[in-house]
């Protein structure tokens, strides 16, 4: 028998973004593990709108926060394909360990996990680097399903035949060991992270962890041979995918009881709720379709055909890059002949993403001009324009440039510095402009 397609399947929103950017709507992405790519499918018309080339079996599949990159494990070649959502370009393959499922972001963007099914450890990867800062081994069995709680402190990895591995994020170790069912092979987060589900494939059931104190505080009987599990956005309920008898169940997270189990096509492996809670998009590796739930009535309303197995399943917010550019203008009186007022001009980021390039524009007192200008920064009249390359998230780039206090004016003046142009867009203006104001006292002093 030929290896299966296996393939994940991550539901995005995306709003409007710069010329050339994925459009605004609502997109699954599905990976094909024969066919060593990712499908981007429109889910308002329902066609594949890219295929993106990846590694040697793409598995599983994890939106950033920021909704900017997606990260793809390949299952065979042992490595993360990061792929820009924006352009559905690959923009780094990251090495991991060997036979890599499960990956997942910290709700700060700042690191993804993956779980190294062959290796019994889980990988720790600092994204704004793409490389992997530490290897956190995992005592008993495969690691295959994973989740992270919304305060990102603790990761949950489903490892050996009956257990659930706690993993502290702060110190990348395990803290704590919770006993599940038989062969637990995937993990939930309900949205404010007080409890996790853990599908259990050969004991047909779901435990339902306690995350204050890592017990089981319910185990509920689904379909044959469960799988993927996802939690709604409200949190009141979770879609099971039932592997062997073609099921999705839905189940009442406040009562712990199934409410409707629903014919979803061959072989099911994963769930995805999208952001608005209204539909579940279950994946079908036997049949190659991606069945589409409507969660008010419980009813397939559609399938995409894609073909291949297609496997894991989730859902994110897919938003257009962003990186907040900060600007400070300070300003000191300069006494050693000719006086002048000497001025810093700094550009900070504060992220959420890198700055490509920025431009910071300093205008002036009237009939002012300025000297010693910084490489980089150009003068036109009363305006001093300086770019500044590529900053890091917590970087900044500085310029400085000097007044003469012959060309001003006795009294107060004020240079004001303004951010004129910055890649990807600045999310945030309120920072973009500041000023520094000093006393012109006579041709030889001033005061800042």
């Amino acid at each position: 028998m030929a290896a299966p397609t296996l393939a994940a399947l991550t539901v995005i929103a995306a709003p409007a973004g710069p010329a050339g950017a994925v459009p605004p709507g609502s997109y699954v992405f599905v990976s094909n593990i024969g066919a060593g790519n990712v499908s981007v499918v429109d889910t308002t018309t329902n066609t594949v709108t890219a295929t993106i080339a990846a590694g040697t079996g793409p598995r599983a599949i994890a939106v950033a926060p920021d909704g900017t990159r997606a990260y793809v494990t390949n299952y065979q070649s042992g490595n993360v394909t990061v792929i820009d959502t924006a352009t559905d370009a690959v923009t780094a393959t990251i090495a991991v360990g060997h036979l890599p499922e499960m990956v997942v972001v910290a709700p700060d963007g700042t690191h993804a996990y993956v779980a190294n099914s062959n290796d019994s450890s889980v990988s720790v990867i600092d994204t704004a680097t793409n490389a992997v800062t530490a290897t956190v081994p995992i005592s008993a069995g495969q690691t295959r399903g994973m989740a992270i709680t919304p305060d990102g402190s603790r990761v949950y990895v489903t490892s050996g035949e009956y257990q659930v591995s706690v993993i502290d994020t702060a110190t990348n170790a395990v803290v704590a060991t919770v006993h599940v069912g038989n062969s637990p092979i995937a993990v939930a987060m309900t949205p404010d992270g007080s409890r996790a589900y853990v599908s259990n494939a050969s004991s047909d059931s779901m435990s339902v962890i306690d995350t204050a104190t890592n017990t089981v505080t319910a185990t509920i009987a689904v379909g044959y041979d469960p799988h993927g599990v996802t939690v709604a956005p409200d949190g009141a309920h979770a879609y099971v995918a039932n592997y062997a008898d073609h099921t999705m169940s839905v189940i009442d997270t406040a009562t712990g009881t199934v409410t409707a189990t629903i014919p979803v096509g061959s072989y099911p492996w994963e769930t995805a709720v999208a952001e608005d809670g209204g539909h579940v998009y279950v994946t079908s590796s036997g049949g190659g379709g991606v069945a589409i739930v409507d969660t008010a009535t419980n009813t397939v309303v559609g399938n995409v055909g894609i073909g291949g197995y297609l496997l894991a399943a989730t859902a994110a917010r897919v938003r257009p890059a962003a990186a907040d550019i900060d600007v400070d203008l300070t300003a000191h009186a300069n006494l050693l002949l000719p006086a002048s007022i000497g001025y810093t001009l700094t550009a900070g980021n504060t992220g959420p993403g890198a700055v490509g390039a920025a431009t910071v524009t300093a205008t002036l007192p009237a009939g002012a001009t300025a000297t010693h200008v910084s490489p980089g920064c150009v003068t036109a009249g009363r305006t001093v324009t300086c770019t500044f390359g590529p900053i890091a998230k917590g970087g900044s780039a500085t310029a400085t440039f000097r007044t003469p206090l012959s060309l001003l004016s006795l009294g107060r003046v004020t240079t004001t510095a303004t951010r004129t142009m910055s890649t990807p867009t600045d999310p945030n203006p309120a920072n973009d402009t500041a000023s520094a104001s000093c006393t012109v006292i006579s041709v030889l002093l001033a005061s800042c």
